[in-house]
């Protein structure tokens, strides 16, 4: 799975001010990943607010994005959840062949113990037509993968291929990045330590922030493929109090904001969810325009 070593972005699902899905900000939202030199794309993850996204929405955003990209990058689809049956069957149906592998996130609100979490992601490699990238995301979860429960998946499934490892811990990162298999990838879904997770061996990032900044958020992640830490730092200190404040206030929010900066598309977010502050607007809004003065 080469094509998913670098920086791959989790694609919000912009919003009109009615609500409805923005197609053509979508659009411009991946050309202006693709043109930042973003290596792959991410589409229903958490960050598309999926969970706010009714079936047929779902096939308006893949789509689209389909249609955006026109074959330019890899594409990674999430398919997840805390019903093992309910996602069996969506891989047993839902047409795959345009994505290079599946996102699945690690079941939650359930708590499911580390054989439940083995035996959860069994049924799915079982299931899988195309290579599974497991999500460990303990903060949205309630529970953690342990490297024990994913090295023993990447061990016994071919197609599991991946972990996009997002418990914002870099030992417990590095310990999968130790006895992981030669081919399997441990990929930072967290994007304040991805630099220092692909010096220490990982193989990218799912990132959030590299929506909104490509150019200089994949040029930092190659910098660091190809061992020049010094010159990657420069883009992680330039870029570190973007990522702070595009979560601050709860993602995709901040996010949204960084696209509404740009003048790619409304900062619209659906209920639960709710747009950033005037206060934090303007402190993204003043960084965007920090960041095009510089660059």
């Amino acid at each position: 799975m080469q094509s998913l070593i670098g920086t791959g972005v989790a694609l919000v699902t912009p919003f009109k001010k009615d609500f409805s899905i923005d197609t053509e900000a979508l659009k411009r939202i991946v050309c202006f990943s693709i043109d930042g030199g973003i290596e792959y794309l991410v589409v229903l993850g958490t960050t598309a607010e999926n969970a706010t996204l009714s079936f047929n929405e779902k096939e308006i955003v893949i789509q689209t994005v389909i249609e955006a990209n026109n074959g330019s990058l890899p594409l990674v689809l999430g398919v997840g959840g805390n019903n093992t049956a309910e996602v069996v069957q969506e891989l047993k149906t839902r047409d795959l062949s345009a994505f290079a592998a599946i996102l699945s996130v690690s079941p939650y609100y359930n708590k499911p113990t580390q054989e439940g979490i083995y035996q959860h992601f069994k049924a799915i490699a079982e299931a899988s037509p195309i290579p599974v990238i497991l999500y460990n995301v303990p903060g949205r979860t309630a529970s953690n993968m342990l490297p024990a429960t994913v090295l023993r998946l990447a061990n016994d499934f071919e197609n599991i291929v991946a972990i996009k490892e997002a418990a914002g811990d870099i030992v417990q990162s590095m310990k999968l990045i130790k006895d992981k298999p030669k081919d399997f990838l441990v990929i930072s879904g967290d994007d304040m330590i991805a630099l220092p997770m692909v010096l220490a061996g990982g193989a990218g990032v799912i990132s959030v922030i590299g929506q909104g900044f490509p150019k200089e958020f994949s040029e930092m992640i190659r910098l660091g493929l190809n061992k020049k830490p010094d010159e990657a730092f420069k883009y992680q200190y330039l870029l570190s109090d973007s990522i702070d404040m595009i979560f601050e206030q709860g993602n995709p929010a901040g996010i949204k904001q960084v696209f509404m900066s740009l003048g790619i598309s409304e900062n619209i977010v659906r209920l639960p969810l709710v747009i950033v502050d005037d206060l934090l607007a303007k402190r993204i809004n003043d960084f965007v325009i920090k960041i095009n003065n510089q660059v």
